[in-house]
């Protein structure tokens, strides 16, 4: 599959790897990462999972936005997207995430919501980069 870029983001990390620093070419994201407590680390700082948490969320968000508007549905302003993701052992001496975007979707029945966040699913960037990578689960709220 050819890909007509767009657009392309530019990142670099120094320092100790998870424990250092990344900024954007930009300068808009210029900041400390580091180990959570929960995997043993100092915390205090943001880190890749929730840096990739939040693009996902917003990238989703805006494809539910382009489905909804082909299918001529209105989303209401209170429209959102969870996105969480986990790492952990892959079981194979390395590691992996999960993903789990849950959208909430008031105003809508439950199927118009469920039918959105499933068309939204095949369009949105990140889903087809993980798709067959990374475990996503859906689920939809109204």
């Amino acid at each position: 599959m050819s890909i007509e870029t767009l657009y392309t983001a530019h990142a670099v990390a120094t320092g100790d790897g998870r424990n250092g620093h990344v900024a954007s070419s930009d300068g808009l994201v210029d900041t400390d990462v580091a180990i959570p407590k929960e995997m043993g680390g100092p915390g205090g700082a943001t880190n890749p999972e929730q840096l990739f948490a939040a693009g996902y969320a917003a990238c989703f968000h805006s494809a539910l936005k382009i489905v909804a508007g082909k299918e001529k549905v209105a989303l209401g302003e209170d429209t959102t997207i969870d996105a969480s993701v986990g790492i952990g052992s892959n079981g194979a001496g390395g590691y992996g995430l999960t993903v789990a975007l849950v959208a909430h979707l008031p105003g809508l029945t439950q199927e118009q919501a469920d039918d959105l966040v499933a068309k939204a699913h095949q369009v949105c960037p990140y889903s087809n980069a993980t798709r067959g990578n990374i475990d996503v689960a859906l689920s939809t709220t109204v």
